[in-house]
């Protein structure tokens, strides 16, 4: 696996991520995200209609705890999760827990950790999950790790102690690896951890860094763990004791304005979870991600998306007919539940070029919410994938013109 960095401006990382499997096929752009699945298929879409969308990543993401109980099936198929969940041509990521859910905490041990699959809870032993990732052979995958010092009040102690879990895991997956014939091909991630506290996440850092693995996985830094300055500072830290020649991938942060805060400090790839959750608040992505590259008219320009859809920010628009916002509902969003789409016969967003956009109206996706019709999630999971990706190709426009501060404008207003 091989960083290729054609630009770097202000921490922002520009380039291309190649080599991720053997036959090295595939290439991922920088900065950019995966795409998300919830047992090895993207929710409420087929493969097939997963593929009217264009320029999908080259990365697709599944979790241990969709898996994990599915061990002794996939060890009897041989032949991976690529093949058993029937994904079309794509590179393989395998993390530790979904980033789209939460999970209780304090059930980890020095020996092992717990993942949360449809039966319940799974103890795993650092055997038990290099064993799984054989099984999955997945082309890049995190080592195990103690992540659960996110929380507010999280003691210095017991950070430390999860520093010290993670390092002794790791090391424990590097001589495993090594080992197993099926993962001879793939690629460890090693996992940066450190809570809030700024001498443990560097000491996490460093010493992650002195390991052989192909690149990090920042983890502790979800969306709910910290506000965005701390996070950079945070970020800044850790990204100063890693080499530049490798990929950072952020988890738990999905948010456009938080994304386009951790890209300013380092960050190349993020998890695709923000459009499934959109999806499932019965909301549609809206916000303007252009960008302008002719400095005259940069800035002064109005929002394409904005103007077209005659809309304020939603989260600031008021109720009416007692609708109110879902839970965790942000700024980027439409609220395709409210009663005021119902004769609303425009697009979700005028110019997009998905499915729905071109085939239905706002007050269609307004009735198939209402009436809990299963299209209403596969149009919706249509669009707002579609409007990430294509936000995270802006981002990467922006930066190679040296747009990005326009561009932040645009996308925060």
């Amino acid at each position: 696996m091989k960083l290729e960095l054609s630009k770097v401006v202000q921490g922002c990382r520009l380039g291309l991520l190649t080599a991720i499997e053997q036959t090295a096929q595939h290439s991922l752009d920088v900065p950019g995200c995966l795409l998300f699945t919830h047992c090895a298929t993207v929710p409420h879409l087929t493969q097939d209609t997963l593929h009217t969308l264009s320029n999908l990543p080259a990365v697709t993401q599944v979790t241990l705890n969709c898996l994990a109980e599915h061990h002794e099936v996939l060890e009897e198929f041989k032949e991976g999760v690529r093949k058993f969940a029937g994904l079309h041509d794509t590179a393989l990521y395998c993390s530790l827990h979904d980033s789209a859910t939460t999970n209780p905490a304090g059930h980890i041990t020095n020996k092992t950790v717990s993942v949360w699959g449809s039966g319940g809870r799974m103890e795993l032993t650092v055997a038990k999950f290099m064993a799984l990732q054989a099984a999955i052979k997945p082309d890049f995958y995190q080592s195990m790790a103690d992540g659960e010092t996110w929380q507010a009040n999280t003691s210095r102690k017991r950070v430390r102690k999860a520093v010290d879990r993670t390092l002794a895991h790791l090391d424990e997956c590097l001589i495993l690896h090594q080992k197993t014939q099926e993962l001879k091909q793939a690629k460890i991630f090693g996992v940066v951890e450190g809570g809030n506290i700024l001498e443990e996440r560097v000491r996490s850092a460093r010493e992650t860094a002195k390991r052989p693995v192909a690149g990090f996985v920042l983890d502790g830094f979800q969306s709910a763990a910290m506000k965005q300055d701390l996070r950079s500072q945070l970020i800044t830290a850790v990204t100063a004791e890693l080499p530049q020649e490798k990929p950072r991938l952020l988890q738990g942060v999905g948010r456009p304005d938080e994304v386009i805060a951790c890209v300013e400090v380092g960050v190349d790839l993020f998890e695709g979870f923000f459009p499934f959750q959109v999806t499932e608040r019965g909301c549609a992505l809206c916000f303007d991600c252009t960008v302008t590259t002719d400095p005259e008219t940069a800035g002064t320009s109005p929002s394409t998306v904005l103007e077209s859809n005659e809309e304020r920010p939603v989260v600031e628009e008021p109720k009416e007919n007692g609708d109110s916002c879902p839970e965790n509902m942000t700024r980027f969003e439409m609220n395709l539940n409210d009663k005021r789409y119902r004769e609303d016969l425009r697009p979700l967003v005028e110019g997009c070029s998905c499915y729905c956009c071109k085939n239905h109206t706002r007050a269609y996706i307004h009735h198939l919410l209402v009436t809990n019709e299963l299209l209403a999630g596969v149009l919706l999971m249509l669009h707002n994938t579609a409007h990430y990706l294509r936000f995270f190709r802006a981002l990467r426009e922006a930066l190679a013109n040296d747009r990005l501060q326009d561009f932040k404008r645009r996308v925060l207003q």
